[in-house]
């Protein structure tokens, strides 16, 4: 089984939720963003809370949980923002 590496970035209440600015994780290819969710809120339950209130963007785009990830994507994981 082939692997790909990716990196995830944490804003703001997810970044406060992790006490991390970015993680890197090792993922088997053809590996769903629903999956590396799982993966990330099993190691940090405190994440899990937020459940479906969090966005993620994948490379700078917006990304539905079905996306598949590619090795060198970057993920971005952030609460709902509103601007004024």
């Amino acid at each position: 089984m082939n692997e790909i590496q990716v990196t995830v970035l944490f804003f703001a209440a997810a970044r406060d939720a992790t006490a991390t600015e970015s993680t890197t994780e090792l993922l088997a290819e053809n590996t769903r963003l629903a999956d590396l969710r799982t993966v990330l809120f099993t190691r940090w339950p405190q994440l899990a809370r937020y459940g479906s209130a969090l966005l993620w963007a994948v490379n700078n785009q917006y990304a539905s949980s079905d996306v598949c990830l590619r090795a060198g994507d970057v993920v971005a994981c952030f609460p709902p923002v509103s601007g004024g």
